[in-house]
């Protein structure tokens, strides 16, 4: 059985909500969102999730659907996506995939070889090493077995750093190992031929442009709340800051944010240093984002690049898909 879809991809700040909607407003679709943040209940402000109003105007699927407590997979994601096209279809509808996590995306097009499952005791042990050493230390370490992986990790990436030296030291092989081997041995979709009908990416031509939009949205959060929606999920209690969700770009430069006015307040100091720091971070990380989400990009060959800083971008994305819905 194939599945068919189109698929919306594109950093983040890119448009692709927008786009979207439009689609949505002259075909009948439902959207999948392929996004790693928008799966966790309670994180809206700092995630731009769609407002009320757009996930009312057309139904949306995978967002919501996480405690920020609980992780989520991109094999979870293949499981849930693959069903949901199923059913979707079933309905005489196009499945539309909308998001910028590519690793997302790569699982359910391409497939990702089985991982070996976490290993409490290794992993205790890198924990362990990089209480003595720092995690840069360990980005090091990692550069020297598995260069195609510690490329695209920052050095105080503790959660990836932590997994990719882990998987090394339980199979021998480095992580890129298993991200490059043939699509054969498929852990996602195995059950089904997904299909992408065309996979539309929203590009800027000039990152200056990108780079304004991620510093608008990342000021319009703030003012939107943002901090409040992390002070209430620091309340609970139970999250901490090297979960997968507050790892999410934006959170974890918040939590820190408030980590540090919690000192400054005992010692009486000024904050407000602290949040033009918060400020910049959050930009520079959201930038940092963008570019990964780029480089990812342009390992997808097959492609339609639509540059989303031009003014008939909507117009080009429209074209696209009637073409492929014709």
């Amino acid at each position: 059985m194939t599945l068919r879809c189109i698929a919306l991809a594109g950093p983040t700040a890119s448009g692709k909500t927008s786009a979207a909607m439009a689609i949505a407003a002259h075909h009948d679709i439902e959207i999948i969102s392929v996004d790693s943040a928008l799966v966790y209940r309670g994180m809206d402000v700092g995630t731009a999730k769609p407002t009320a109003a757009e996930l009312a105007r057309v139904p949306h699927h995978l967002i919501d659907i996480r405690d920020p407590l609980h992780a989520y997979s991109a094999a979870e994601f293949v499981q849930d996506a693959s069903m949901l096209i199923a059913q979707i279809n079933a309905r005489g509808k196009t499945a539309l995939l909308v998001g910028g996590t590519m690793l997302y995306f790569k699982a359910l097009f391409d497939g990702l070889d089985d991982m070996p499952k976490a290993d409490a005791t290794v992993r205790a042990g890198i924990a362990q090493d990089a209480l003595e050493k720092g995690w840069p230390a360990l980005h090091a370490e990692l550069a020297k077995i598995d260069p195609v992986t510690a490329t695209r990790l920052e050095p105080n990436d503790s959660q990836r750093i932590s997994r990719a030296l882990e998987i090394f030291r339980i199979t021998g092989l480095p992580l890129s190992h298993f991200h490059t081997q043939s699509a054969s041995k498929n852990i996602a979709a195995s059950a089904h031929n997904i299909t992408a009908t065309a996979l539309i990416s929203l590009e800027p031509q000039d990152r200056a442009w990108l780079h304004e939009r991620i510093a608008r949205r990342f000021d319009a959060m703030l003012a939107g709340g943002f901090l409040n929606e992390v002070i209430a999920l620091r309340a609970r209690g139970d999250l901490h800051p090297d979960l997968p969700a507050m790892r999410c770009v934006g959170y974890r430069q918040a939590w820190a944010y408030l980590d540090m006015t919690d000192a400054q307040a005992s010692s009486g100091l000024d904050s407000a240093a602290a949040k033009t720091e918060l400020r910049d971070k959050g930009i520079f990380a959201t930038r940092q984002l963008a570019k990964r989400q780029m480089t990812w990009l342009r390992s997808m060959t097959r492609r339609h690049v639509v540059a989303c800083d031009a003014p008939d971008a909507l117009i080009q994305v429209l074209s696209l898909v009637k073409t492929q819905l014709a």
